[in-house]
Order: structure tokens, then C-alpha cells, then sequence
């Protein structure tokens, strides 16, 4: 999820874990075609324009269902985790459609919440970005539509780089020397805003050297976060939580929300931020002042794997109303309703066409679309990552090393060792 706010909210929604839930009810097997139909979308910072297209949406699907009406109740992202597992263990409380994290999604799957979504009746399906459709499946089934995808990219400060002579990174190791550069010159400015909460700021540096955070070993996931290519990643990034980067003191307690901040306050010359964050830059100090560039990868002319974070639009299996539920999901989860999104919102369209229309129309997208289309990574999709993420395996691992001091190869390890009894190997 994007781990907002946006989720990714995306911003951000987009990506705390959640507890394991348990089994959902049974379908009824009950298909009522009038009556109330229950929504559950997440809250966000600036609601209003989301909400302005959500109801347009109802307003619309209630004027081609005569006798239906549809009520959204906007939940928060931080404690959906409970309200989820309330819901899945009594249909009476729980909503017919909701949007839900896509790191969420294994695990709801697991505790019989969603049912699976056919897409082979909807014309509109042939065009959703494969690679993010995946991020949809457990075992090859879908289980919602894509609402937004959400990934992130190297924002910099335009007027700092002119000042100071500098171009934009063009490797990974180019970012711990120019944002060292650019603290030289000025004490009072982070060369980059990094964080030791930023798992997803992070894992571009461990995918883009070979690494990653678990491989499939038979039935069966297995850390892969201590393997030496990993490691060499991770070191990277925690490399640019320094004193003469981003002092510790400062950087180390940071997640994605709170980097991004420091950019938009003035006070970095450099942040990886979501395409998400790009109306917030717009409205912050930065404004007019800033461009992005893809993460760039170890060598020239490369893009680091970027995360793709998003939200999904599911059906709840115990709907009594499947139907009228697969509809609307079907209508807010479109193409209309997802361009009237990305209007209001800035959310990134799951369409290839919506999307390369809206990329054509805002220019400012382009290092966002090449990141997407030079591939994105996900985590692995297994119930037993919500008890990885609940445990903040991944923030703490980076937290060893930025605030604690703690070599690499030690807090990998023991990262590993909490991984895998998770995974159960």
C-alpha cells in the first residue's frame, strides 16, 4: 500500500502491517439486488476531493439502481487492522466493499475475508498493468481491482544543484556523494532526507544490488534479507544516516512521512518521495524549486526496483449483496473514476491507457511512469508478512544500524532469524 498520506493515507495508507486475522464467515450464498450497500474507504489527510469523487460515483450508481442505496463510511488506515478482523468474524459489522492496503492483502485472503473477482466479464480489465494487477492475485486468483499504484522516485532541489554546480545522481553511490557535497557547502540543509523508519526508501537499494528481503523455498518463504548482496544494500542506504549527510539525531526515528516533511519544509536537498507526495511538494516551500529523477541503480543509465505500493477495491466474501457489490467496485475502480481520482488526488491510474494519458497531460509523472516500467518489487505475498511487519522487522533492522550503531552483518542476521521464524522456516 502506499503508505500515504497519500497511502500512501498510500501514501499513507499505504504500508504499516496488521495482526493475522481470522477465518471470515462462510458466503450466505444470498444476492440481494435492493437495500443498503455498505463501503469502507480509507480516511485521508485532505479528504474533501476524494470524498467529491466517491460521491459522484454513488450518486451515479444509486441513479441506475432504483431501490439501492450506498453508504461510505471512511475508516482510519492506523486501525484497520481491528476493524478488518471485526468485520471478516461478523458480516452483520462489515462493509460489502472496501479499499485495503495490497501488503494487506495475503492475509486477508488467508482469513477468508475477500472473495475473488471475476475480471473475464469486464472489458475495461484487458487494459490493467500486468505487473500491477499481480500485486492483486494470492496463488493466482485476483481478489480486487487496483484503485491506485503508488511508487516513488529521487526529488531534488533544482536551485540547490544550480547554486552549488551539481547534477542529479546518476548511481546509487552518486546520492551518499552529492547529498555529502551538499552538506559540505551547507551545514544548515540534509544532504538527503533519509530515514531509519523508511523500509520502502530502503529496499531500492537492496533490490538494485541483487538483494531482497525473501525468496520461496518450496511452500515455503525464506529470509533473504542477510544474503551479501542484501547487506551490501542495505549498508548503502543506512550509509546516508550520518552527520555529514543526515545526522542520526535527526534522521534515524523518521519513516516516509516524516522524510518527505523535511523536503517540503526546506530543510533537505534531497528526499525519495512517492508520486503521492507531489501535491503536497507543490503546496509546500519547495514549490517551483524541486524536480525528480528515478532512483537511479548501480550503474549509469539504470533504475533501482522501486516498491509497488497501492490500494485494492475487494468484495467481502460474506456480502450478501455480491452482485450490486462487484458493480460499484467496478464503477469507482474504472477508468472514469480512477482518472476523477488522480485529478483530485494525484493517484497514480492502474490502467495503461488512463495512465499514458494522464502521463501525456502531466509531464511532471515521467520519472514516476519509468520507474514503473523499468520494474517494480513487492513483498512477499504470504499471510505470515503481517507478523513480519507488525514486529517493524525491516524499520528496526535500520534503526540497528543508523541510531544503534550495530554493524550490518549483525542486525541482518538477527533480522533474518525473526523473519524466518515468522515464515515458519
Amino acid at each position: 500500500m502506499r503508505f500515504v498520506v497519500a497511502a500512501a493515507a498510500v501514501g499513507a495508507a499505504v504500508l504499516a502491517g496488521c495482526a493475522p486475522v481470522q477465518s471470515g464467515p462462510a458466503s450466505t450464498g444470498a444476492d440481494e439486488q435492493t437495500g443498503q450497500l455498505r463501503v469502507w474507504l480509507f480516511d485521508e489527510v485532505n479528504r474533501g476531493p476524494k470524498e467529491a469523487v466517491v460521491q459522484e460515483a454513488v450518486t451515479e450508481f444509486q441513479q441506475a439502481h432504483e431501490g439501492v442505496t450506498v453508504d461510505v463510511q471512511y475508516i482510519q488506515v492506523q486501525t484497520r487492522a481491528e476493524r478488518f478482523k471485526a468485520a471478516f468474524s461478523d458480516p452483520q459489522s462489515a462493509p460489502d466493499v472496501a479499499e485495503f492496503g495490497n501488503t494487506d492483502l495475503a492475509g486477508y485472503v488467508a482469513g477468508g475475508g475477500f472473495a475473488e473477482f471475476d475480471l473475464s466479464t469486464w472489458d475495461e480489465a484487458g487494459d490493467l498493468l500486468p505487473a500491477v494487477l499481480d500485486t492483486a492475485k494470492v496463488d493466482g486468483k485476483v481478489y480486487g481491482v487496483p484503485w491506485y499504484v503508488g511508487v516513488r522516485a529521487l526529488y531534488y532541489r533544482t536551485d540547490v544543484f544550480q547554486e552549488l554546480g551539481l547534477r542529479p545522481p546518476t548511481t546509487l553511490d552518486a546520492i551518499a556523494t552529492t547529498a555529502r557535497a551538499i552538506r559540505a557547502a551547507k551545514p544548515d540543509l540534509l544532504g538527503i532526507s533519509a530515514g531509519g523508519k523508511y523500509t520502502y526508501g530502503a529496499m531500492p537499494f537492496v533490490w538494485a544490488n541483487g538483494g531482497d528481503i525473501a525468496r520461496k523455498d518450496g511452500g515455503k518463504y525464506v529470509s533473504a534479507i542477510d544474503s551479501a548482496e542484501s547487506k551490501a544494500g542495505i549498508g548503502q542506504y543506512t550509509e546516508l544516516i550520518a552527520d555529514d549527510i543526515c545526522p542520526p539525531a535527526q534522521c534515524a526515528g523518521n519513516g516516509g512521512d516524516a522524510s518527505v516533511e523535511a523536503f517540503r519544509a526546506g530543510k533537505a536537498a534531497m528526499v525519495i518521495g512517492g508520486d503521492f507526495n507531489r501535491k503536497s511538494v507543490d503546496a509546500s516551500t519547495a514549490a517551483g524549486k524541486y524536480a525528480v529523477v528515478p532512483v537511479p541503480g548501480k550503474t549509469e543509465g539504470t533504475i533501482a526496483p522501486a516498491f509497488a505500493g497501492g490500494n485494492l477495491l475487494g468484495v467481502l466474501k460474506g456480502s450478501q449483496r455480491q452482485t450490486l457489490a462487484r458493480e460499484f467496485t467496478r464503477l469507482l475502480g474504472g477508468k472514469t473514476y480512477q482518472r476523477k481520482m488522480f485529478d483530485a488526488m494525484g493517484n497514480l491510474p492502474t490502467f495503461g491507457d488512463v495512465q499514458a494519458e494522464v502521463a501525456r497531460a502531466n509531464p511532471v509523472l515521467e520519472p514516476f511512469i519509468e520507474t514503473l516500467e523499468a520494474g517494480t518489487r513487492f513483498v512477499p505475498v504470504t499471510p505470515d508478512w503481517a507478523k513480519v511487519d507488525a514486529q517493524a522487522v525491516l524499520p528496526n533492522l535500520l534503526q540497528k544500524i543508523a541510531a544503534g550503531g550495530e554493524d550490518v552483518d549483525t542486525a541482518a542476521e538477527a533480522a533474518a532469524d525473526e523473519m524466518n521464524a515468522a515464515f515458519g522456516s
